[in-house]
């Protein structure tokens, strides 16, 4: 059972998670000003993007030059990962294709250290990918822990590319932001991506 086939009432039963809903859960986290040059990418790419309508232009032309230029602002101390097969624990349900991870780590030719998993909405519907994102994060913390990574808590965040919802994993509460982010919020975004990725110790 992959990743994909959790919902959240379904990943809360199976590992017998809690969740607590907030509004502004992140609106603290201060902004991460993008690059002028991520502006300009966005600016002709966005139109495109929602244009055609499809996940993969999204994923493509929105979502990866975002966390590309949060790599670049916190300069190269994160590394990421796109549509890579990250098999955990297949006998829970813990495999599969994750469509981002971002890791707390400057390894880039495999996967040390994950604290932020990122899944690619399907359909444009937010709600439906948050138990599959849930499921991507419990498969972070079960890795690090295997791996003696001292990670107390991982993020996650589901995205059409235009709207953006975060969440945390901590222990066995979930909490989610009810605030959805738009892409006039990038800074943010950027701004809780760059908290998320480089909030715990760096793994060398």
């Amino acid at each position: 059972m992959p990743y994909s086939d959790f919902s959240l009432e379904k990943v809360k039963r199976t590992f017998q998670l809690t969740t607590s809903e907030t509004v502004d859960l992140f609106g603290n986290v201060p902004d991460l000003e993008c690059s002028v040059l991520l502006t300009e990418v966005l600016r002709y790419n966005v139109p495109l993007a929602l244009a055609s309508n499809s996940e993969k232009a999204r994923s493509e032309m929105i979502i990866s030059p975002i966390i590309i230029d949060l790599r670049r602002q916190l300069k190269e101390r994160i590394n990421l990962f796109s549509g890579i097969e990250f098999d955990v624990d297949s006998e829970k349900g813990l495999n599969g294709i994750c469509d981002f991870i971002i890791s707390n780590s400057p390894e880039i030719l495999f996967v040390s250290a994950p604290v932020i998993t990122l899944v690619e909405a399907k359909k444009e519907n937010i709600t439906a990918g948050l138990g599959q994102c849930v499921a991507e994060m419990l498969a972070a913390r079960i890795f690090n822990e295997r791996a003696g990574n001292e990670v107390s808590t991982i993020y996650g965040a589901v995205t059409t590319g235009s709207i953006w919802k975060f969440m945390k994993l901590d222990g066995s509460v979930i909490s989610i932001d009810l605030t959805e982010y738009y892409l006039k919020d990038v800074n943010k975004i950027l701004g809780i991506l760059a908290m998320g990725a480089v909030s715990q110790p760096i793994d060398v």
